[in-house]
């Protein structure tokens, strides 16, 4: 009996100390993989900055001529590239702290219509360049949903920025063109963005929502796109994307209208977590 109780003992120790040894290896590897990620991210942030500060050099520069000369023009031109680096530098600071801290969302019915017009109202300040056209396409009886609206706009002016930048970057046109357009359907609200910029080939398509990938050299993190995604993925929602080389590109965005339907379909196999 003796010897029977004392093999059980160290049967249950041995399943501990297995356990435990299984719970720090993973530990370990969710260290080493965080820690890589924060190295990327610090040297992705980085370059992002030094190309950002760069261009509100040049604003600042454009601004003191400007005064010097008495030239209202280039004090205007000055100070609106200015603005837009202040806007950008703001945009990156606030994509980090998405990433960088898990957050609970705060859901809340919202208004379609309203939502989809905050939005292209901060995309259409934040156009530039008089060669971009932006049109809404909204459609009056979408009705509300169910959503973090904080989070949500967020991952619509991302998209949106990313087709703004798809055009800046296209030489091959004259004019270019941006479309917002909401419509809904029996479960879901659907958003599109469709621009005629540069367009994507297959490859970075495929690494498009992938953490630090950036199209935009020093000007990108490689956060935008990947939150937007992470957010709509946590609303139960879902981001499709259709695009050819220089024939610009369209995001479908959708989100169901009751959001806790959703959430409460995946309780009942795996707990919420939530977005990083």
């Amino acid at each position: 009996m003796k010897r029977a109780c004392d093999k059980i003992h160290m049967r249950k120790k041995l399943r501990e100390y297995t356990e435990n040894l299984e719970r720090l290896i993973k530990e370990k590897s969710e260290l080493q993989s965080h820690l890589s990620s924060l190295g990327l991210m610090i040297g992705s942030v980085s370059h992002g900055i030094k190309g950002l500060l760069t261009g509100l050099d040049g604003g600042m520069y454009q601004v003191e001529s400007g005064f010097s000369k008495e030239n209202s023009l280039q004090i205007e031109e000055g100070w609106n590239i200015v603005k837009l680096m202040v806007e950008r530098i703001r945009k990156m600071v606030l994509d980090i702290l998405y990433y960088a801290k898990e957050r609970n969302l705060n859901w809340e019915n919202v208004d379609v219509l309203s939502f989809a017009e905050e939005v292209a109202m901060v995309v259409e300040r934040n156009i530039s360049s008089g060669n971009i056209e932006f049109i809404r396409d909204f459609d009056a009886s979408a009705g509300k949903f169910e959503i973090d609206s904080g989070c949500i706009h967020s991952a619509l002016i991302n998209i949106l920025e990313n087709a703004v930048d798809a055009c800046i970057r296209d030489k091959s046109k004259e004019r270019h063109q941006i479309i917002f357009k909401v419509a809904s359907d029996e479960k879901n609200i659907n958003f599109e963005v469709c621009d005629n910029g540069t367009g994507m080939d297959m490859e970075t398509r495929e690494k498009l929502f992938t953490l630090f990938f950036s199209t935009k050299g020093t000007r990108g993190t490689g956060l935008g796109l990947f939150i937007s995604n992470k957010i709509i993925q946590q609303h139960g929602g879902s981001i499709k994307v259709s695009s050819l080389p220089g024939q610009g590109s369209k995001f479908t965005i959708s989100i169901p209208k009751k959001t806790s339907e959703f959430l409460k379909e995946r309780s009942e196999t795996e707990p919420q977590k939530p977005v990083k």
